[in-house]
């Protein structure tokens, strides 16, 4: 097995060095500094895991049972800990795909799924979102895909990267259809509680037997270089074969990141940070849609929760080279092309970041540039 490198991973590998001066599309909540946490934190804290529960904190777990409203459908013993959603999906993705199954995969989504699926050699099949439908989730097209070989569902809410978001009505025809024939349904939560309209989704956990939610605490509380994330799962089969192949690759526990991840998310602090990344992020995205709204060589369908959404080039250039001449001076603004989620046409943009992206310079440039094509 041989893990290729997604167009996302390789642009943003590319672009490491180039010290931009405005981002436009930054993809977490602005992020606390260490300081904010340290009268928390206890200075005689063993910096190893001897006598720690292999799952991870359990005051940790139970925060995050009670902020995906899991509280009395899941057990604390279902929820393990991980390395950031990213180790999540790949502890599930890679303990139950075979070369001979078939995996189901939303796009545009979160590219992760579909770059082990080709490492195993299993068959991808994709659900295809378009812009000009709204970016809406092509159900039909899932009851005509779901068949014996379906082995994983795998799909976000909210969509990363566009933003949209399943009704109940729909996660319920999920499970359905994931139910009808067997299949695990895998839901990457990570911009779960930035909704800009209604109330967060159930998590699919709650709703299926073999439903498997995902998270972490890096974009709605912008803690990013914790790595901390977790697992959710009823089926203790699954959740005990994530911690055997965790065993083998990151080992046991992140103790500083799950410590620091757990005073964050203690419900005073939690509520207080979720309300100031809702407020930052609904007046950016204000801001941002004004934007859009005025260029006319831009438009797009705008994000019903998270914090990036696509924006369609109405002009004779791609994502890509608008990408790489926004980065050059005079401009020196980075967003990422679409094509990192197959959309070449596209360029993604957001609201997150807080001041530190100057957003509204980096809009400014991206005008700029836009005023100089045909």
């Amino acid at each position: 097995m041989k893990v290729k490198i997604h167009t996302l991973f390789q642009y943003l590998l590319e672009t490491t060095e180039a010290d931009p001066e405005a981002i436009v599309g930054f993809s977490l909540s602005q992020s606390p500094k260490l300081g904010e946490f340290i009268e928390a934190l206890d200075p005689e804290l063993p910096l190893d895991w001897n006598g720690k529960s292999f799952r991870g904190l359990p005051a940790l777990r139970s925060h995050v049972l009670r902020e995906t409203g899991l509280e009395g459908i899941c057990d604390p013993d279902d929820v393990l800990i991980t390395a950031g959603a990213a180790e999540a999906n790949y502890l599930a993705i890679m303990q139950l795909l075979e070369p001979d199954d078939e995996i189901i995969i939303e796009t545009p989504g979160w590219p992760q799924a579909e770059v082990l699926a080709k490492a195993v050699g299993s068959r991808i099949r994709h659900l295809v979102r378009r812009d000009d439908e709204g970016w809406k989730f092509p159900m039909d097209q899932l009851s005509d895909l779901v068949n014996e070989r379906t082995k994983i569902i795998f799909v976000t809410n909210p969509n990363n990267p566009t933003g949209q978001r399943f009704s109940e009505a729909e996660l319920d025809e999920l499970v359905n259809q994931a139910r009808r024939v067997g299949a695990w349904l895998i839901v990457d939560e990570v911009y779960a509680g930035l909704e800009w309209e209604g109330s967060r989704s159930p998590s699919i956990a709650g709703l299926y037997e073999r439903g498997i939610t995902t998270g972490s605490v890096s974009k709605a509380l912008g803690l990013q270089g914790l790595r901390t994330g977790w697992l959710i799962c009823r089926n203790r089969d699954l959740v005990m074969d994530a911690v055997i192949l965790r065993e083998n690759s990151s080992e046991i526990m992140n103790v500083m990141g799950e410590v620091i991840a757990e005073v964050a998310m203690r419900p005073d602090r939690y509520g207080a940070a979720i309300k100031k990344a809702r407020e930052d992020g609904l007046a950016n995205l204000a801001k941002l849609d004004s934007f859009v709204l005025e260029e006319p060589k831009l438009s797009w369908v705008r994000p019903r929760a998270g914090l990036i959404g696509l924006a369609r080039l109405n002009a004779d250039i791609d994502g890509d080279e608008f990408a790489k001449r926004l980065l050059t001076s005079p401009y020196k603004t980075f967003l990422l092309p679409g094509s990192a989620y197959g959309q070449p046409q596209h360029i993604r943009i957001g609201v997150g970041g807080g001041e530190e992206v100057n957003l509204q310079l980096g809009l400014s440039r991206v005008s700029s540039l836009l005023k100089t094509l045909d």
